[in-house]
């Protein structure tokens, strides 16, 4: 595997720069390896933090104080597609969590979430 070519090793060097200002000024941790479907919609980055090795789908939204990494159960978050997930939530461990799930505000998500259910409280329950 390549690192690519001439270009990509010239503007690499400002993407990693702009990403390390911007992660400081929004007080984000969002890796740049991490596994990320296009489309991911950020309106208020402040406080956000996610595991690089967490999934997420396409087409999510994420809002401030959200954690998405590790916890008691083995593994990492798996998040399918069109998923919303509330400010201040956190999902923990290895969980899935099902295409067009709502996740609400400061929910802790520690088991699985269904597919278009709406999971709120500490722990999480599907409403």
């Amino acid at each position: 595997m390549t690192n690519g070519g001439i270009m990509s090793r010239m503007i690499r060097p400002i993407v990693v720069v702009q990403y390390r200002f911007w992660s400081a000024i929004s007080g984000a941790d969002i890796p740049l390896n991490s596994n990320i479907g296009g489309g991911l919609l950020i309106p208020h980055p402040n406080g956000i933090v996610i595991h690089p090795d967490a999934q997420i789908g396409p087409n999510c939204l994420i809002f401030q104080q959200v954690t998405i990494g590790a916890g008691t159960k083995p593994g990492l978050p798996i998040i399918k597609g069109h998923v919303d997930i509330g400010a201040g939530a956190k999902l923990l461990g290895g969980i899935n969590i099902g295409a067009h799930a709502r996740i609400g505000a400061n929910a802790v998500v520690i088991h699985d979430i269904p597919e278009n259910a709406t999971a709120v409280g500490i722990p999480a329950v599907v409403r």
